[in-house]
């Protein structure tokens, strides 16, 4: 079993959508986390890209800590990604 945190950034994001279905839709793919399972990611520099396939495109990106913990950096969308990308690297360069 993995575990898994968030960032205040990802909290306020996830947070901040108006759309209830991308709310679940990203809160399914974070219990797949925790299970272990990680479809459709990729690396991206130091940090990871998971993708959801739903709405706009949204992005969760993340990095390891360890053997078993995650730590959700930001999130965003396919319009997004580059800008977001950017952030998050910062957020782990802060770790």
């Amino acid at each position: 079993m993995n575990t898994i945190e968030q960032t205040e950034e990802f909290e306020a994001w996830l947070d901040g959508l108006t759309d209830p279905k991308a709310q679940k839709a990203i809160a399914r793919e974070i219990v797949k986390f925790e299970g272990g399972l990680f479809a459709d990611v990729k690396a991206v520099g130091k940090i990871s890209e998971a993708r959801i396939h739903y709405g706009p495109g949204y992005r969760i990106y993340f990095t390891r800590i360890g053997n078993t913990i995650y730590l959700l950096l930001a999130g965003g969308t396919k319009r997004t990604q580059k800008m977001d990308i950017e952030r998050a690297t910062a957020l782990a360069a802060e770790l």
